[in-house]
């Protein structure tokens, strides 16, 4: 990291100020044997994931990630670079990772990796959490429309899971209820954006400031895990978009670290780091 008097900030994106638990490991940064974005829905799993990589390869010790959304995480790549508190993350990725094809063909259209770097490589589902008891009676996403329920809504801006919801909507109630939870009761202060959805939307719905969260089914699975309060309504499997959901990883054409981002590459599509990822609730289709 470099201090933001030391480099100019303007256009870099800004990483929430109470987001440092997103950033794992920055000490490791000045002399880091890999470093990697990824997709921040994976955080549950993430330290068994790197503790099983670091078995298989003891020389890559010193590794450094995030798990920020993956949109924010893409904006820092295409800056060169994002704005935390009073410093700049200037760190380049070896790896990154998305929900949302259209990241990895940002990337390709940026000269930041080519059409043949990127894979498919898990796939995960949408559920609503609402608080113990549904105070709001929600009993499917249509619910989500009547002006009284509040929603922690993701924003598009930043969380690529904000566009599978939208479809989510979209199939259960057409445009028009796309319209309706994403501008009318966005400017009527019932639809409340977040920045990074898997540690907000927990918050509020254990303080019942919001109604009902649209949220990675694995994130159900984590939170289940911490003790907090809450009930789930499955939109099913019509509307779950467990079919659609895909989550890619690419190696960056420019990694500082090519070797061990090879060796990553290698490691995330095994049947090892299937099986760690179903633990989780994710659904791999790596076969061992």
């Amino acid at each position: 990291m470099s201090k933001t008097s030391d480099k100019n900030q303007t256009n870099l994106p800004v990483i929430p100020y109470d987001r440092q638990d997103d950033l794992h490991y920055p000490e490791m940064l000045p002399d880091a044997d890999l470093v990697i974005f990824m997709a921040g829905n994976q955080f549950m799993a993430m330290t068994e994931l790197i503790e099983s990589f670091r078995s298989q390869y003891p020389e890559i010790r010193k590794i450094f990630y995030e798990t920020l959304p993956p949109g924010l995480e893409l904006k820092q790549i295409l800056a060169g670079g994002a704005a935390f508190r009073d410093n700049i993350i200037d760190v380049y990725p070896d790896i990154y990772t998305s929900v949302n094809e259209k990241a990895m063909k940002a990337l390709v259209n940026n000269d930041h990796i080519r059409e043949e770097d990127y894979c498919l490589y898990l796939h995960n589902r949408l559920s609503l959490i609402v608080p113990e008891g549904n105070p709001a009676n929600i009993t499917s996403v249509g619910d989500l429309g009547k002006e009284y329920v509040r929603i922690s809504q993701p924003d598009p801006a930043n969380e690529d899971i904000a566009f599978h919801i939208m479809d989510m909507y979209r199939d259960a109630g057409g445009d028009a209820l796309v319209h309706r939870i994403m501008e009318e009761k966005r400017a009527g202060g019932t639809t409340i954006l977040t920045i990074v959805h898997h540690r907000e939307t927990p918050l509020r719905i254990a303080k019942k400031t919001v109604d009902v969260g649209p949220v990675w089914a694995t994130e159900i699975i984590y939170a289940k895990t911490t003790g907090l309060s809450f009930e789930v309504i499955e939109p099913g499997p019509q509307l779950d978009q467990r079919n659609k959901i895909n989550y890619y990883v690419c190696k960056l054409s420019r990694a500082p670290h090519p070797e061990a981002a090879e060796k990553f590459m290698y490691f995330i599509t095994s049947p090892e780091a299937g099986k760690i990822y179903q633990k989780y609730g994710f659904v791999s289709d790596i076969k061992s």
